[in-house]
């Protein structure tokens, strides 16, 4: 029985591999790590999407 897709997992997983991508690329490049007053209202508002779709997305589940 195939499994149906879940947004809100989906948008997750995207937005930690970004994370994750640009902390690798900091650090294996010359670049400055990304700084603090940048990356916390990003991971706020990535929670936060996430959050909402799942929410949109719950009442739709059997």
């Amino acid at each position: 029985m195939p499994h149906k897709t879940d947004p809100g997992a989906l948008v997750a997983g995207v937005f930690f591999l970004t994370v994750a991508a640009l902390f690798t690329a900091a650090a294996l490049t010359w670049l400055d790590p990304v700084p603090l007053r940048h990356l916390a209202p990003a991971l706020a508002t990535g929670f936060a999407l996430v959050l909402l779709i799942r929410l949109l997305t719950r009442s739709r589940r059997p």
